[in-house]
């Protein structure tokens, strides 16, 4: 298990040295997306809305919208802010455990004592545990002031986070102020009610049943051999590794990825030289594309285009009297045959769309 955090517990003039650990984890299945026809994995981009690009965590930066103007700050701002070099858990306050609205509980996190001696974290704890009252701390974690509680848990010393008053809502639900009165008689037997389900609680006596189920489900159809196996649900053969057959680095390409890229690519200031190359490039969404025509040899019966874009199935045949097309809006007809004057086009560098 890694630490999260290191720092200090500030406790007067005593400092407890420590380190802070996830004291909870989630017992829940983990899902991906998958495409319902082939069992794809489902691949999310970080898209720029201004220049289309697909933008690295590194290029990222965070920003502010208050409705009119978006305010973008830099690492370095939010680096240069005092708390983020703050390293105690300082305690405010003790105050007695059940004046903690447990409203305002968040995460749990178990504190590891650090040093050669942990005589100072055993002091802190068990005076925590003799006094029954619970420390109130402020502290900085992942770049937030937090405020927080900390008390004895076993052995160890536990600290919670405390959402901050504001966050809690203030609701006003018109049924909570009715005039209905509950009787006498309804009170009792409720209260009787209670009392037959009153007992200790043992929290290890629940179980998620859901989560249950849903491990079993998983297990039946692993044995039914009704799976796929997992490097086809990225696109390539067992063993293959991490990079597809195209050596994009891992990255699957879908059609509609490829189309949309060439798409952005063909918006980049490019020119038409002929009205049926822009009447083709209009009609782009309805015209199959294939996503690596550039590595393609042109026929010398045609011209090149502005962005050599004149694209083909690898099936068609071309003719010496095709017109000219600026982005490859011109189709040919899969049952034209070549001229004898035309080279044969290349397969290589193009994919069929």
């Amino acid at each position: 298990m890694r630490a999260i955090w290191s720092g200090d517990v500030s406790f007067g003039l005593v400092g407890v040295p420590v380190k802070l650990y996830s004291a909870t984890r989630s017992h829940d299945v983990s899902f991906h997306q998958v495409h319902d026809e082939d069992g794809g994995r489902i691949r999310y981009e970080r898209r720029c809305d201004v220049c289309g690009k697909v933008v690295d965590y590194e290029h990222i930066d965070k920003a502010y919208d208050d409705g009119d103007k978006t305010v973008i700050l830099t690492d370095e701002e939010l680096d240069a802010l005092p708390a983020e070099e703050d390293h105690d858990i300082e305690v405010v306050q003790f105050v007695p455990g059940e004046q903690i609205d447990p409203l305002l509980l968040g995460t749990a996190y178990f504190l590891e004592p650090v040093g050669k001696s942990p005589k100072s974290y055993l002091m802190l704890r068990e005076t925590l545990e003799n006094s029954a009252l619970t420390a109130v701390v402020r502290f900085t974690l992942r770049t937030k002031t937090r405020l927080g509680v900390l008390r004895a848990h076993g052995k160890l010393l536990a600290l919670q986070t405390l959402r901050w008053p504001e966050d809690v809502q203030e609701v006003d639900f018109p049924a909570v102020k009715s005039r209905a009165k509950v009787s006498d008689r309804e009170l009792k037997a409720a209260a009787a009610l209670v009392e037959q389900f009153s007992g200790d609680f043992e929290p290890e006596q629940f179980t998620d049943e859901y989560q249950a189920q849903l491990r079993e489900l998983i297990d039946d159809k692993l044995e039914q051999g009704d799976a796929l196996d997992t490097d086809a649900t990225f696109g390539r053969a067992p063993g293959d590794g991490d990079e597809d057959a195209a050596g994009s680095g891992g990255k699957v390409l879908s059609l509609m990825d490829a189309l949309e890229g060439s798409l952005t690519r063909r918006g980049g200031g490019r020119t038409s030289k002929t009205a049926s190359g822009r009447s083709g490039a209009s009609g782009a969404a309805g015209a199959k594309k294939s996503s690596r025509s550039t590595g393609a040899k042109k026929s010398s019966g045609t011209k090149k285009s502005s962005a050599g874009g004149t694209k083909t199935s690898s099936s068609t045949k071309k003719s010496s009297s095709t017109k000219k097309s600026s982005a490859g809006g011109t189709k040919t007809s899969s049952g034209a045959k070549k001229s004898s004057s035309a080279k044969k086009s290349s397969a290589s560098g193009r994919r069929s769309a």
